[in-house]
């Protein structure tokens, strides 16, 4: 055994005791600040009455919530509550939404009534939203000019008893003056028609317009085929629009 071969061995044997050491300092310190952590969100959480069923846990600054809550809203609060404290990597949002037991079909029709009102009075003629319910998951899609209209409409949903999650499918279209001037004439083209004008008296107006790169799409709803026709027909002379798509559906055909 030589001289230099027995350095060597012992630089190395001393490399692995500081690396050890390093670890074992970094895991003490993760551990510490873990701790302090859980301390930290378990006060937020019990200062809360709505968090009462809620429980935390950390590791490696990530915070996992499990537990139950009345609200699919509330569900969401806890794990922005536990996002704004500081050091906090990232949250596991597993709580178990409960509420009362409401049936899909039940739930659908309370949800589309609500939104079928939103932003009623403003500019939601420019907004569509489509629902479906399953098992108390919520699915949800459209179009928002603003996305105004879309924060109100996700606001009904998180806040209804009764829905389990929610998926979200609603795009906020671009913003381009082109595409607002095609909005306001399809809007004056279609109210202003004598056979369409019926639609303009209830503040949800049933046909809504949707434009978006000068791209023009009809949705809602008719009493009857021929009013969905003219309104296509009127859609389709704007000046302006490179295509239009009409989706209106009919509720009732006297024919």
């Amino acid at each position: 055994m030589t001289r230099k071969w027995f350095l060597k061995m012992l630089c190395s044997m001393l490399s692995v005791g500081v690396l050890a050491a390093t670890l074992a300092a970094q895991i003490t310190v993760a551990n510490r600040y873990d701790n302090q952590l859980q301390n930290s969100i378990a006060q937020k959480l019990t200062a809360k009455s709505q968090f009462a069923d809620v429980k935390s846990s950390v590791e490696d600054g990530i915070v996992t919530l499990t537990g139950t809550v009345e609200l699919y809203q509330r569900k969401l609060d806890a794990a922005k509550l536990a996002r704004k404290i500081s050091n906090v990597q990232g949250v596991r949002d597993l709580i178990t939404v409960m509420g009362p037991n409401v049936s899909d079909a039940q739930l659908e029709q309370k949800l589309a009534r609500k939104l079928t009102y939103v932003r009623a009075g403003y500019d939601n003629t420019f907004d569509y939203f489509a629902l479906g319910v399953k098992d108390g998951v919520v699915t949800v899609e459209g179009q928002d000019r603003t996305g105004v209209g879309r924060d109100e409409a996700l606001a009904d949903i998180y806040n209804q008893p009764g829905v389990k999650d929610v998926i979200v499918n609603i795009s906020v279209e671009p913003v381009s003056p082109m595409d607002d001037g095609l909005r306001l004439r399809a809007a004056r083209a279609i109210y202003r028609d004598p056979v369409l004008s019926k639609y303009a008296v209830d503040p949800a107006q049933p046909i809504r317009i949707i434009v978006d790169n000068g791209h023009v799409t009809l949705y809602g709803s008719v009493d009857n085929a021929m009013d969905k026709t003219v309104a296509g027909i009127r859609a389709n002379q704007l000046f302006g629009a490179f295509s239009v798509e009409n989706k209106l559906e009919v509720e009732k055909d006297p024919s």
